[in-house]
């Protein structure tokens, strides 16, 4: 926070709601608008007030004022000016009723003072600084008021160290001539001794505090009962006055009495000052509370939208790819799937990460079981159309309904496609001849399709045993065209 500029503070604070980048402004501006407030007004009480008000002011336009400020901007001119509307609005509220006092204390004597050179030069600084112009004010503001060298003027001005010293140079000494017009000659060099003395007074303890939690209640909606009664207890100085006053009218017909209750006003003051700090730390712990709150609502909905980018496929895809990475052992391919892949290393394993699932959903017949007893020639036109003709050629033994589920190597002849033929007809009569030995699967489905290259396909095929329950073979599917079939032979992939 320490590093950050009042700009980029303001800017936490406003567009992302940290209280704590607000309370760093509020901690070090504290000083320098509690001493101009008590440089414009005539009693000390009114400049917490003041303050309060200002900073509140701060929170409320924290938006808009962000946007406008270059990154590296400091707000202390802008406090200062916001300070001096405050002292006059109050000052023009109060008129009426400082009025009515004069009027009651006619019959006190004032008391004089001899008045040192800074008595003369404070009630007429602020008046004679409101005549410069925005950037003159700021510089004077950075190099007197808020102690800074001339490095810190310029960076916080956006100018290099040499012009922020002709601007200040050129500020103070349009501030001497303002005031000379109004009775106070002196030196350009006594002036910035004397303002640099006595410009900035230390705050009252607690008063840092005291406005932080009014302006982070003033920037948020915390709505509860506590917050209700706090934001009554902060503005107190507020509600102080009028009530003083109240009483010193009275005083003036009632004497004796006036004296009784306005000592009773001041134990209610005391009483409920001492009340305010419990509820500070009340204020503070809401807040943490609703930070922490924030924080978990965020990561629960973090959360859920992960949840929901997850579908079913893909969940049930990765667990399939797991079981195959932890158990490669179980993987079996058959020899054409192992020619297509020429896996005759064997140290060779399939990198089942870098296959392609392929979206089985736009075959309506894509979940469609087939049974060995119902299998019949449905064409090739999609995966499942393909198992099934695939199996009813086999089961019924019919040589053309084979060699138009197949898809051989380039280069195959006739007759060594028909002796393929052969071949697994031959295989077949092995498994009527031998059902003890040999047990075809009752149901057959395709459950996936991983893309290789050059229109292959990894195909899962799930298949149900009478006896021995399901398990998963694998096979090597082409797609020619419009049509699907079943690969054979070497293939460069």
């Amino acid at each position: 926070m320490q590093s950050k500029s009042d700009a980029q503070l303001l800017r936490d604070y406003a567009e992302r709601g940290l209280e704590a980048a607000f309370a760093e402004i509020v901690r070090r501006h504290t000083n320098l608008v509690y001493s101009a407030a008590l440089r414009l007004v005539t009693s000390p009480d009114s400049a917490p007030e003041i303050a309060q008000n200002v900073f509140v002011g701060l929170a409320r336009g924290a938006q808009t004022l962000s946007a406008q400020l270059p990154a590296e901007a400091s707000l202390a001119g802008w406090l200062c000016r916001s300070t001096r509307n405050q002292a006059l609005k109050l000052w023009r509220d109060d008129s009426r009723r400082h009025s009515r006092e004069r009027q009651a204390m006619e019959l006190l004597d004032p008391i004089s003072e001899t008045a040192p050179d800074w008595a003369s030069l404070r009630p007429v600084l602020d008046e004679a600084m409101a005549e410069l112009t925005e950037s003159d004010y700021d510089a004077l503001v950075l190099r007197f008021f808020n102690n800074q060298d001339l490095k810190e003027v310029g960076r916080a001005l956006g100018v290099s160290d040499d012009t922020a010293q002709k601007r200040v140079a050129r500020a103070l000494d349009k501030l001497r001539e303002n005031l000379t017009r109004r009775g106070v000659a002196t030196t350009g060099a006594a002036l910035s001794l004397a303002i640099s003395a006595n410009a900035v007074s230390v705050a009252p303890a607690g008063l840092a505090a005291t406005i932080s939690a009014a302006a982070a209640l003033a920037g948020t909606t915390l709505a509860t009962t506590v917050t209700a009664t706090a934001i009554k207890t902060i503005a107190m100085t507020t509600l102080q006055k009028p009530v003083i006053t109240a009483a010193l009218a009275a005083a003036v017909g009632t004497g004796i009495y006036e004296a009784r209750k306005a000592s009773n006003l001041r134990a209610k003051v005391q009483t409920l000052q001492q009340q305010q700090s419990p509820l500070d730390n009340r204020i503070q712990q809401l807040t943490r509370e609703r930070d922490d709150t924030t924080r978990q609502l965020a990561a629960l909905r973090d959360d859920n939208e992960r949840l929901n980018r997850n579908t079913g496929d893909l969940l049930r895809l990765r667990a399939e790819v797991a079981r195959l990475q932890k158990r490669p052992e179980s993987v079996a391919l058959s020899p054409p799937a192992q020619e297509v892949l020429d896996t005759s290393d064997p140290n060779w394993k399939p990198n089942w990460i870098v296959l392609r699932p392929f979206d089985l959903s736009q075959f309506p017949d894509s979940t469609t079981n087939i049974t060995s007893a119902t299998a019949k020639d449905v064409g090739t036109a999609t995966p499942a159309a393909l198992l099934q003709t695939w199996m009813w050629a086999q089961l019924s033994g019919d040589t053309a309904g084979i060699l138009k589920t197949w898809d051989f190597p380039e280069g195959t002849t006739e007759e060594q496609k028909l002796e393929r033929v052969k071949e697994a007809q031959r295989d077949e009569d092995n498994i009527r001849q031998n059902p003890q030995s040999i047990s075809r699967p009752a149901e057959s489905r395709v459950r996936d399709l991983f893309a290789l290259k050059n229109d292959y396909y990894l195909a899962f095929i799930e298949q149900k045993q009478p006896n021995t329950g399901t398990y998963v073979s694998y096979q090597i599917f082409r797609r020619v065209g419009d049509e699907w079939k079943v690969s054979f032979g070497k293939s460069k992939q």
